[in-house]
């Protein structure tokens, strides 16, 4: 019962912080799966369940309101069919130490990136403020548009296997740099994407047995409220709370990562 409400609260803010960061709370709800005793492998392949159920969610909310471009979101996602199963493959075939650490550092690399993704998010909005355009122009016209959108779909993908996460924090600001998408556009698209590669890394790692159903279970239907609290309550809160918040929190977890890996590698009870 007691781990049952702990995951409940994890897939609750799990859902709040994907619903107002965009990312697909991988990096909330794998901690707390190790945390509860899963492996690291475990852990992973159960929270692409959960960022599948979540994503869904809040995606038929934006297809039903007209908000969703499927093409678009066919292109990020696609790539992941293929990059989702090599990151299965390589989190699997790694020792536990070496994806325990490895996630720590995808953590901070994680603070960084959330803080490239807030400042192109205020230049954008200061410059549809002013009536200008949304970026100025970041891509080389030589390169199709499609070819990016397939390059951040396949990143994500990839990541979203082995590290069990959706993939938003990445795919946010990449579309927002390379294709000068409009910021709820890269949002929608990114949160569409994250159904495919979410899904598709579950189906690996559930073929892998690294899925527990009933955990992914509560963490995605938990998940799934939050969602939906978060996209009517949460964009009141101050950004830069939030944001320091968040990075907090990611500094906190890639120290508790750093420490299992250490204690995994030296072969000391967890």
């Amino acid at each position: 019962m007691g781990s049952g409400l702990v995951l409940a609260l994890a897939g609750l803010l799990a859902g709040v912080l994907a619903g107002f960061l965009g990312i697909g709370g991988g990096t909330v709800m794998v901690p707390v799966m190790v945390a509860l005793g899963l492996s690291g492998v475990q852990a992973v392949g159960t929270s692409t369940l959960a960022i599948a159920l979540i994503s869904l969610v809040g995606s038929v909310q934006n297809w039903r309101m007209g908000f969703l471009n499927l093409s678009n979101v066919a292109m990020l996602g696609l790539p992941a069919l293929i990059t989702a199963y090599l990151g299965q493959k390589l989190a699997t075939a790694l020792p536990e130490y070496a994806l325990l650490g490895i996630f720590g550092l995808f953590l901070l690399l994680n603070i960084y990136l959330i803080g490239i993704k807030k400042q192109v998010i205020r230049q954008a909005q200061q410059a549809e403020t002013s009536g200008g355009a949304v970026l100025p122009k970041a891509r080389s016209q030589s390169v199709s548009p499609t070819v990016f959108r397939l390059g951040i779909g396949g990143l994500a993908g990839f990541l979203a296997g082995l590290f069990g996460v959706g993939g938003g924090v990445v795919m946010v600001p990449l579309q927002i740099l390379l294709l000068q998408e409009p910021i709820k556009v890269a949002v929608q698209t990114s949160l569409g994407a994250i159904v495919i590669t979410g899904l598709w890394a579950c189906l690996w790692h559930a073929q892998a047995g690294n899925v527990l159903l009933v955990t992914g279970l509560i963490l995605g239907a938990a998940g799934a409220i939050g969602v939906q609290v978060s996209t009517r309550y949460l964009p009141r809160l101050p950004d830069q709370t939030v944001n320091i918040m968040f990075r907090a929190l990611l500094a906190l977890l890639s120290g508790y990562f750093f420490f299992k890996a250490w204690v995994s590698y030296n072969g000391f009870p967890a």
